[in-house]
């Protein structure tokens, strides 16, 4: 994956050393006027699962080289950054991975970020390490939690995981985290025709009425790996078709600007689902997010094809002007609309896997 020295992305000037400029405040625009609005924060390349969308086995096993310890941004590192963000208009923090749950001490991090005034902070895991974590996480500060959850079907989940995780362990996450207060919980489904989705409707029963939101998502081209096919894709509006034929569903609407879920609530007031259309309907003209990899690369796209090194800024003693200046220059150049051009030339070129970036 190419990565690109800040300096060479735009034409901003590099401020010197030592600046006695103020930081930047205030909201950031990129070529398309979009605000940012969402930071998402990888921590850690690693994950105990081996789902075949994200991390298939097949290219991740033990021989895959995963980065070094040294290679990683420190809890500090991080904190300081998403403080820089948070100055030029983030509102919403979401750790990722990898599974985070995997990077030790991962709730100091959350208490340091949870010190970030008017941000709601969040993070997404495959669940199994919650009963453990939760609680702690909460105390921290944490916010809400997403777990994602392909299938309720054991055997269909364990193909899909491909770790030999049951579904028990996750739902057993699932109320650790409703138990430590962090709700609404989300539930994230990748749907993958020919290989989960009979379970859509089993999914949207178990859930309903629960609290919860469970979110399917269309198979995405994220990455070279996951062996991508149009014809497996399930178009969103199917997925609405076959609950709301069982669960009549109705329109709602989004709960802030960019949300990147359609949501529909149900007919009889039992809650809601939503449906994320990446590749039929996309929603580039609305982006509002950045990610920061695990070793302190920004990312303007999940479909990126390179990053922007922040990581030697922060390692070269860059004070909180030169990061500012570096954060602002990578967002105003930015005019990503990956989706909107989805072509057979565009889902041949190689893009950042989502393992790597945290969907």
């Amino acid at each position: 994956m190419k990565v690109i020295p800040i300096q060479q992305a735009g034409s901003l000037p590099t401020l010197p050393a030592h600046s006695t400029r103020e930081p930047g405040e205030g909201p950031l625009r990129d070529r398309r006027g979009r605000a940012v609005r969402d930071l998402r924060i990888s921590v850690t390349d690693r994950c105990n699962f081996r789902c075949i969308y994200c991390m298939p086995r097949a290219v991740f096993d033990q021989d895959y080289p995963f980065l070094p310890r040294a290679d990683l941004l420190s809890f500090e590192e991080i904190a300081r950054v998403a403080k820089r963000f948070v100055a030029r208009g983030v509102r919403k923090i979401r750790i990722t991975g990898g599974e985070p749950l995997l990077r030790k001490h991962i709730d100091r991090l959350i208490g340091m970020l949870a010190e970030l005034d008017g941000v709601e902070i969040t993070l997404t895991t495959n669940g199994v390490l919650l009963p453990k974590l939760a609680r702690p996480l909460a105390e921290a500060g944490l916010h809400r939690i997403t777990v994602s959850l392909d299938s309720l079907d054991d055997a269909t989940f364990r193909r899909m995981n491909d770790a030999d995780f049951s579904v028990q362990r996750v739902l057993e996450g699932i109320d650790a985290a409703d138990a430590a207060g962090l709700k609404p919980i989300k539930i994230n489904m990748v749907v993958k025709r020919g290989t989960n989705d009979h379970g859509i409707v089993d999914m949207a029963r178990h859930f309903r009425g629960s609290g919860h939101i469970v979110r399917f998502i269309e198979f995405m081209d994220v990455g070279a790996s996951n062996g991508w096919k149009m014809d497996e894709v399930l178009p969103s509006a199917d997925v609405v078709r076959r609950i709301h034929d069982v669960f009549p569903l109705l329109p709602a609407d989004p709960n802030y600007t960019g949300e990147v879920a359609e949501r529909w609530r149900y007919a009889d007031g039992k809650g809601e689902i939503g449906v994320i259309s990446s590749v039929t309907q996309a929603f580039c003209a609305s982006c509002t997010r950045i990610r920061l990899s695990t070793e302190g690369q920004l990312y303007t796209c999940l479909f990126a094809q390179q990053g922007h090194d922040l990581r030697t800024l922060l390692r070269n003693g860059a004070d909180d002007a030169m990061l500012d200046t570096a954060i602002a220059q990578v967002w105003r150049q930015r005019e990503d609309r990956y989706s909107e051009i989805r072509s057979a030339h565009t889902t041949g070129q190689r893009r950042i896997e989502m393992s790597y970036i945290g969907g």
